[in-house]
């Protein structure tokens, strides 16, 4: 594992499982959340030249997201994929839980940037995006590794899955 992508929805883990994998394999480590939002939640035109310039190292980990945006680009530079496929009463706890403890907190994010009660409102926020997109993003994930057989492949249907393939 020299290029590693972590899948799965919003809330599954992707963050903390990423941070982990850097730290136990000395891989480098970039959140693109953190690159994506500017001030305001607004997109940094620095964007894609950042992720093109990170990804094209040779070594990395970082959270599969910005498809939309990004293409294919993560996936034909990574070896590993790293599928958090937990289920959806996992993950829907998972992201209220974070969201009620980053809005209570008032913790900045990325850039300035905080959650509020009143984001829960957008369509696109992670607790309502986790809930609507669960299976669109199991379905897209599924079809898009048949496009990458190049990639290893380690998919994880629960938390203790996770938690004991790190460890081992």
């Amino acid at each position: 594992m020299n290029r590693v992508i972590v899948s799965g929805s919003s809330g599954a883990g992707k963050t903390t499982l990423a941070t982990a994998l850097a730290a136990r394999h000395g891989l480098p480590r970039v959140e693109l959340d953190a690159l994506h939002h500017g001030p305001g939640w607004v997109k940094r035109p620095e964007f894609e030249a950042d992720v093109e310039r990170f990804t094209a190292g040779e070594r990395w980990v970082c959270e599969e997201q910005y498809q939309n945006v990004l293409g294919d680009l993560l996936w034909e530079r990574a070896d590993t994929l790293v599928w958090l496929d937990l289920p959806r009463w996992t993950v829907m706890s998972r992201v209220v839980r974070r969201t009620a403890g980053r809005v209570l907190a008032g913790r900045e994010l990325w850039n300035g940037n905080r959650e509020t009660w009143r984001d829960l409102l957008d369509p696109g926020h992670p607790v309502r995006w986790a809930w609507s997109q669960y299976e669109e993003k199991r379905r897209r994930t599924a079809e898009r590794l048949a496009r990458h057989p190049q990639l290893t492949v380690v998919r994880l249907t629960s938390a203790g899955r996770a938690r004991e393939w790190l460890a081992g």
